[in-house]
């Protein structure tokens, strides 16, 4: 499903949900076509705003299957940053939280993602703080572990928990901003 609205490219879109969202409601981030899992909307600008700008180091935690078997040396490379192409230009990443990911495995998605029996695949966690396009597929690619899967699972401290594809689930306003670490703004 796309992170948007309109449709595009015969592919579902957020108006395909059964929900009825406010006309003035927009996706805060984006998931790539190929990507799952936890996305916020909303129609507050100042909440978008602040969750967004790197400068606030807002962390959001995706789960990866990557083809190959995950080391300590990727790890460490992802902890400390490595270079991707942004743009054109070469960009060193921000240090990321990198782990081996040994806990249940997501059930198979629909569709599957590409198998080959003679490549193993692996799961990690990647915490980064920045937002580039497909910054993570990047990075995991960078220290030779092609993403296959990824599963966005938190932004901040709102985690995407058991809440099932396709399905909505409402906040408060303080809740998300709580939950997101962000202050409410006094008017």
């Amino acid at each position: 499903m796309l992170s948007q609205f309109s449709k595009e490219g015969g592919h579902e879109a957020l108006s395909d949900l059964n929900y009825q969202f406010p006309k003035d409601v927009y996706p805060v981030g984006r998931l790539d076509h190929d990507s799952e899992g936890l996305l916020i909307l909303t129609n507050d600008n100042y909440f978008k705003t602040r969750l967004l700008d790197p400068k606030f180091k807002h962390y959001k935690t995706y789960l990866s299957q990557v083809e190959g078997l995950v080391d300590d040396i990727a790890v460490k490379q992802l902890q400390k940053g490595v270079l991707i192409k942004h743009k054109g230009k070469s960009h060193h990443t921000a240090p990321a939280k990198a782990e081996t990911f040994n806990g249940q495995i997501p059930e198979e998605r629909d569709p599957p993602v590409r198998f080959r029996k003679t490549v193993p695949t692996s799961w990690l966690t990647l915490a980064i703080s920045e937002g580039k396009n497909r910054q993570v597929r990047k990075m995991t690619a960078a220290v030779g572990l092609p993403t296959l899967r990824l599963i966005r699972l938190a932004i901040v401290n709102l985690q995407l928990d058991n809440l099932k594809p396709r399905e909505v689930r409402e906040l408060t306003k303080e809740d998300i901003y709580h939950r997101c670490g962000i202050k409410l703004r006094m008017a």
